[in-house]
């Protein structure tokens, strides 16, 4: 079919919308469709608010339209994969329609977990727990467990998706993992019951979708390592691109315990004769491990190391051949899980013996999970040139992909600079704000330079006398959760002792889940919010709630920081300057992201504080400046106090808040299920709440809360407080609901939860 001309569909996909066209949105919408047409990759940076999603989603789905290919859209978190799920792509496509000659079609893709298995219902698995869930009727005598398992066998012989989305009420992990598998456990094309597959059956009808929304690590799954789970496409957009290194490095990195290969061991007990020895072999690697101490191994692996990973090795590759199915024979399911469980532990333990020449290995103590041996590469820039860029046109938007006022940082990252680098072309589209005449940047240039010693004196003093001026609403960003817990006890005590008009109130990261630390900060301008990397990235508050962000000090990377430390080497081992490719674009891009906290709308004012002078006296200071958006600069710490003063006098009463609620996936159809865990998005992926004119949730909806970036829903919820009735100590519940225990206590504290002295759990 002939393509409709751009102009025209962006002019009616926006008046569809509500909105209006903005310069910067054409500008980019243009842009794309010449990287589409050209085949050149595009970097684009576009200021919040410019409308974005819009600009690449146009000329995406007008290119995916008259292909007959699909375009592929993946974004860093959940927060953006529901906008463009529920709101972008359902309005696009009803205004689409006519000028395209049919209605877009588009999909998630969801994680192959998400759907029952037929053939485990057949009873083609091993249970999770055993003599619960066989090919009988599930013992009644197992309690809430047994009646779930009982329920969803009656609703698997009903479904005609599959769906885990359509199960309602929902059921615990636990339970759903008795009809499920993993991408690892599937028997593909082998399993007797492919026929039948609700995945495959899915995943046929993904082939006709125009869009299909993803996330980072499950894009970097596919294109890695070559399992097939998108439609072949020639558009890949990633939005949110700033984060697009760090969730690859996440996804290529491989970790070990001692208590990971007793796991695999026991798997595969039933099947196979020598797991003993692989048990053996992981209580050996245990007590290597907690005689090491933490940090990187830069002189190669100690001897009993290399001698505890060597003999899992060789033990795992014999279980591996006691697991291989009989010559003619077909693996049967439990032994398809044993030899997953155990294939993962051998590589792992090869691939950090293989010494390769860009892996960083070190080890790290876990509170709960004791010293955990990591490896990850050093850079990832070749394997996302060779992957990611070879095989399509790229589009890579963010709000921060200029730094320095160049994109070369950001695309040396991602292999798009050196010999034999695709062709690319770099775009920043601007911001529709007036920056300079909506707020200022005030660097504390009086203070001294941060030292690791805490919070000084003066710093403390300059943090109070801005929250003072500013009324409250101050959003406070810090380099640690240390930090942040420091200045929260000190305003508390001072505020407590000096008095304030309003009541200030003190909020900290960890107190209580994100989402409702956000949503009380934004419902109350008498509230300070304070933390760390969370706060840095994902908060969206606009309105008079947020009228300064605080700035502790330079995020650079810490300095014993494994990969960091292992990149800025290698670079001045090639007479390069490590520390500005490293560390200050590190710190660069966090600035930037951090400081876009402020303005998220055309009528917020306010002022930005950096708390550490560095960001005037350093070398480095003007290439951290450029990184910015382009506030109006001062030092003038008078003239900052009475401009906060004047805005809190003049300030409007807060926007309403949104609850929040849970979308649901099954509204974008087609929905395609894919290998791998739909909307996982490492680091912390979280759907923070914002002050918005929306409609309300949907009474049915069911609600979720966003914990250590994993989003709980009630059924999750439930299935913890469950897990405290039976006893159940926090080891069991995060292998249960095979979740880090980190994000167990997070929730736990978030529900009012606590550890008892034995290790389990009290209600409190």
């Amino acid at each position: 079919m002939s393509r409709p001309d751009l102009d025209a569909l962006l002019h009616a996909a926006v008046a569809g919308v509500g909105g209006h066209e903005r310069p910067g949105q054409v500008e980019m919408a243009k842009a794309v469709e010449t990287a589409v047409d050209t085949g050149t990759h595009l970097l684009v940076q576009a200021g919040t608010g410019t409308g974005k999603s819009l600009a690449y989603l146009v000329p995406a789905v007008a290119h995916a339209m008259k292909v007959g290919k699909p375009a592929v859209v993946a974004t860093a978190t959940l927060a953006l994969q529901a906008q463009i799920v529920d709101r972008d792509m359902p309005r696009l496509a009803d205004t689409l329609a006519g000028p395209l000659g049919r209605r877009p079609t588009y999909g998630l893709v969801k994680g192959r977990r998400n759907y029952v298995c037929a053939h485990k219902l057949e009873g083609g698995f091993p249970d999770d727990d055993e003599g619960l869930f066989g090919v009988g009727e599930a013992d009644a005598q197992a309690g809430w467990l047994g009646k779930e398992i009982v329920r969803l066998r009656e609703w698997a012989e009903e479904t005609e998706s599959g769906d885990r989305d359509e199960l309602v009420p929902g059921v615990s992990e636990r339970a759903w993992r008795q009809v499920s598998v993993t991408a690892q456990e599937c028997l593909g094309s082998t399993c007797p019951l492919v026929a039948e597959c609700f995945v495959e059956r899915s995943r046929e009808a993904a082939k006709g979708v125009d869009v299909i929304v993803t996330n980072h690590s499950f894009m970097a799954i596919d294109a890695f390592e070559g399992r097939q789970m998108l439609p072949e496409h020639d558009v890949l957009v990633i939005d949110e691109a700033h984060e697009l290194v760090d969730r690859v490095t996440s996804t290529v990195t491989d970790e070990l315990t001692g208590s990971m290969v007793a796991s695999a061991a026991k798997r595969a007990r039933r099947l196979a004769d020598s797991t003993e020895a692989v048990d053996d072999a992981g209580t050996f690697l245990e007590s290597v491990l907690e005689d090491l101490p933490e940090g990187r191994l830069m002189a190669g692996l100690p001897d009993p190391l290399a001698l505890a990973l060597a003999r899992i090795r060789d033990t795992t590759r014999t279980v591996q051949t006691e697991l291989k199915p009989e010559k003619g024979e077909q693996a049967d399911g439990n032994r398809q899980v044993a030899r997953a469980a155990i294939d993962d532990i051998h590589e792992t333990a090869a691939r950090i013996l293989e010494d390769r020449e860009l892996d960083v290995v070190w080890i790290s103590n876990d509170p709960r999970r004791g010293s955990v041996l990591r490896v990850a590469p050093m850079s990832v820039a070749m394997l996302v040139r060779d992957k990611i860029f070879e095989e399509r046109t790229v589009v890579l938007t963010s709000a921060t992909l200029e730094l320095g006022g160049s994109f070369d940082a950001v695309a040396g990252t991602i292999g798009l600079r050196g010999e034999h680098s695709p062709e690319w072309t770099g775009l920043d589209v601007g911001s529709p704000f007036d920056y300079p005449g909506q707020a200022i940047a005030y660097v504390a240039q009086h203070l001294p330079p941060p030292g690791r010693d805490g919070l000084s004196p003066q710093l403390l003093d300059e943090i109070e006398a801005l929250i003072r001026a500013a009324g409250g609403r101050t959003l406070g960003l810090f380099s640690s959760m240390r930090a942040a817990k420091e200045a929260t006890e000190a305003m508390r005590e001072r505020f407590a002792q000096k008095g304030a008009e309003g009541d200030i109130a003190f909020l900290c990261q960890g107190e209580d889940q994100i989402t409702t630390l956000v949503r009380q900060f934004a419902r109350d301008p008498a509230v300070c919010l304070f933390g760390t990397l969370t706060l840095w990235q994902g908060v969206d508050v606009p309105g008079s709630s947020c009228q300064l962000v605080l700035i502790d000090r330079i995020p650079f990377p810490r300095p014993d920081d494994p990969l960091s430390s292992a990149r800025t080497q290698a670079i001045q081992r090639m007479g390069g300057n490590g520390f500005m490719a490293v560390s200050a674009t590190h710190a660069a891009l966090r600035l930037a992201q951090g400081a876009g906290r402020l303005i998220r709308r055309g009528d917020d004012r306010g002022v930005v504080a950096f708390l550490d002078s560095r960001m005037m006296t350093a070398r480095y200071a003007g290439f951290l400046q450029r990184s910015l958006p382009p506030f109006w600069p001062t030092t003038d710490r008078d003239l900052v106090l009475g401009a906060l003063a004047r805005l809190d006098e003049t300030a409007p009463a807060p926007l309403p808040v949104a609850e929040p609620a849970k979308r649901g996936l099954t509204g974008a159809l087609p929905v395609a299920a894919m290998e791998g865990t739909a909307g996982a998005t490492g680091g912390d992926g979280a759907e923070h709440p914002r002050p918005v004119a929306s409609a309300p949730p949907r009474a049915d909806a069911p609600r979720t809360a966003v914990t250590q970036g994993h989003a709980w829903s009630d059924q999750e919820d439930e299935e913890l407080r469950d897990g405290v009735e039976l006893g159940l100590g926090l080891e069991e519940l995060a292998e249960s609901m095979e979740l880090p225990t980190e994000v167990i206590e997070a929730r736990l504290s978030g529900l009012g939860l606590t550890l008892g002295d034995g290790g389990t759990l009290d209600l409190g």
